[in-house]
């Protein structure tokens, strides 16, 4: 058998741990890893126009599979453009492997031309991330950091330098065997019994719930209905547990709606379950606060606990909900589901009331009618500020859809990139990229990428002309908006000169056609959406000290606006309370 170069190596045990695409720019100390690519068919190289796309790509496919996607930059700049995108991997316990690829081995420590230091670089934003001096380490190396992504969920970083990757390999020596699939994680006896004890003295209990719900849907509502417990969720854990659930009550913090704020402050017991909620300004603290979480380093972060739970959610209940008294008492539960069904009764109506007339756009009205017209399978990529707001009280979940966004990093621009890798993972599910005009317009060259490779993203463009969510904290911190309009072309002629469909829209009755339109559509599409700059309408009582980036200090329904299917839900759940 031939001799691999280290290149060729670095390949191989990349196809061997499941990656399938590798996104990245080209460059000449990344020369050898392609070229590996292109002469192993097991594995594609996926050219995107920015490399933050490419990490962003890796990290939205990741997400959707909880498998190992992978990303690469060149040396210098290249890489350090990786660096964003694999943030936000990395916060979203996203499995990625990014390839930085390095200066010459013979320069390092020179000052040389586009020299930095990646393997330091990248630290703070991976579990592991080591550079490779001699083609010895690599083997070793490269299944070490491909097992602290798989393992701990989150980044690693190979720093490679180019000329390296050019000689020959060793032998790569016996395969590891495979990781096995992730274990769940139970609790000990002790705690599950304290716990117990404390759901058994408690009067009223509250759920509220977040991403470590994913795959526990079935134990939470079984739990909830054990205990008579309403149950709120972040916006992380709204497409996991929000759906086929009669004790919902709403999510809680800056895009929150209906009576979650109260049913976690009005109860005796709280339960965090899988939730790193970040904003403890919204938690209680004159309540009983339990939390339960696989990942020990969370665990009372945010939030005073009287006890901590280190263990899976799922596994987690399945061990308390047999020792636990069922409860009778619904007065708690069922007056915070009127409470929820009455909150959005109250705010729907801004959606509403002439609608149809209103121009610019509603973006409410747009984010309800794409709601409707969108695939039951759909992943949705959601861009950071007011699509936020649109997607949380808006895209109904239903165990099936997917939403996911830079929903714990921040990032501006992450949708398109991120539906560029949720389409290149199943090019026959319906993506969208729900897209504000700011956004977009920061990684647009991406959209070139949907052309190329005639990927079928639908990029829904929420078109205000302002950056929004950053109007709104100038605002509430009693500032005056400066710096926040955006002068925007015609969005669609672009997508129509760059050979993809795009149409623009400016009035109400066309939203729905034009949706249906791009929806059937064969290949890529953007609909321009020019929408009301001036949607929101802030309660009277938001303080100064109530907004910090996205964190509200203090609040119960902090934004106006409506909720679309979610008050039908809310009705449905109040029908079937039991009368006397």
């Amino acid at each position: 058998m031939a001799k691999q170069t280290v290149a060729e190596q670095f390949v191989d045990i990349l196809v061997r741990a499941g990656v399938r695409r590798l996104y990245g720019v080209v460059g000449d100390s990344l020369n050898p890893v392609v070229d590996a690519v292109r002469r192993n068919a097991a594995i594609d190289w996926v050219q995107v126009r920015h490399e933050e796309t490419a990490a962003f790509a890796a990290g939205a496919e990741a997400q959707l599979t909880g498998r190992l996607a992978a990303c690469a930059g060149s040396c210098g700049p290249g890489n350090l453009h990786l660096i964003n995108g694999l943030y936000d991997a990395h916060r979203s316990m996203a499995p990625v492997l990014a390839l930085a690829s390095h200066i010459p081995s013979s320069e390092i420590g020179t000052g040389f031309f586009q020299e930095t230091h990646p393997d330091r670089l990248f630290g703070e934003c991976s579990h592991y991330s080591e550079l490779i001096s001699s083609p010895r380490q690599l083997p070793r190396v490269l299944r070490t950091a491909v097992q602290h992504a798989i393992g701990q969920g989150g980044v690693s970083v190979i720093s490679l330098p180019g000329d390296i990757a050019g000689q020959q390999a060793p032998d790569a020596g016996p395969d590891h065997a495979p990781l096995p699939s992730r274990p769940s994680v139970r609790p000990g006896d002790a705690e599950i019994d304290a716990l117990a004890r404390m759901v058994d003295e408690a009067g009223k209990v509250t759920l509220f719930c977040g991403s470590g719900t994913a795959g526990a849907h079935d134990e939470v509502m079984t739990f909830a209905e054990r205990v008579k417990a309403p149950v709120g969720h972040a916006l992380r854990g709204k497409e996991w547990i929000q759906y086929d659930n009669p004790y919902d009550v709403g999510m809680s913090g800056l895009l929150g709606y209906g009576a979650a704020y109260e049913a976690t402050h009005e109860c005796d017991l709280l339960i965090l379950l899988g939730t790193d909620f970040p904003y403890n300004a919204f938690l209680p603290d004159d309540v009983r606060i339990v939390q339960v979480d696989v990942r020990p380093e969370r665990l009372g972060r945010r939030s005073r606990l009287d006890l901590a739970v280190w263990g899976d959610v799922r596994e987690t209940l399945r061990c308390l909900t047999p020792k636990v008294r069922a409860k009778s008492n619904r007065a708690f539960l069922d007056r915070m589901l009127k409470k929820h069904a009455d909150a959005l009764e109250g705010v729907v109506k801004a959606y509403t009331r002439k609608v149809e007339k209103h121009t610019p756009i509603h973006p409410e009205y747009v984010a309800s009618v794409l709601d409707e017209e969108a695939a039951d399978d759909a992943v949705f990529t959601v861009d950071t500020g007011m699509n936020n707001v649109w997607a949380a009280r808006y895209l109904t979940p239903n165990g099936r859809r997917r939403v996911i966004g830079s929903f714990t990093h921040g990032s501006m621009a992450n949708a398109l990139p991120q539906a560029i890798g949720a389409q290149f993972l199943d090019p026959g599910r319906q993506v969208v990229a729900m897209s504000g005009d700011g956004g977009f317009s920061m990684l647009m060259g991406d959209f070139l990428t949907l052309v190329q490779y005639d990927l079928p993203v639908k990029v829904v463009l929420f078109n205000n002309s302002s950056l929004g969510m950053v109007e709104l904290e100038m605002m509430v911190s009693g500032l005056p908006s400066y710096g926040t309009t955006n002068r925007n072309p015609d969005f669609a002629a672009l997508a129509r000169a760059a050979g993809a469909h795009g149409v623009r829209v400016e009035k109400p009755k066309q939203v729905r056609d034009a949706l249906r339109d791009a929806f059937r559509h064969k290949g890529p599409a953007l609909v321009d959406i020019v929408t009301d700059p001036n949607a929101l309408s802030i309660p009277p009582k938001i303080s100064a000290e109530m907004v910090s980036g996205f964190a509200l200090s203090a609040g119960k329904i902090v934004l106006d606006g409506g909720v679309g299917r979610m008050l039908q839900m809310a009705r449905s759940n109040l029908r079937n309370v039991p009368r006397p």
